[in-house]
């Protein structure tokens, strides 16, 4: 499985809770998760069904900043 990840801006569990109805019909239940404990608040997500324009742009209308970082 292919893993992407992306410095974002979804900080605490109420910004989670607004960006899940988004990413999880995008991506899938448990096919992403976000590090508020992290400084950069770090998206990682699964990316075998998805190219990668269509979630910043997702996340990004969703209202939430989304920058590219490493691929693992």
């Amino acid at each position: 499985m292919k893993t992407k990840q992306f410095k974002t801006n979804i900080n605490c569990s109420g910004c989670v809770s607004k960006i899940t109805p988004v990413l999880n019909p995008l991506l899938g239940e448990n096919q992403w998760e976000v590090n508020t404990g992290h400084k950069d608040k770090i998206l990682t997500v699964a990316l075998d069904n998805l190219d990668e324009k269509s979630l910043v742009e997702q996340v990004k209308s969703a209202g939430f900043k989304i920058e590219s970082l490493t691929e693992k």
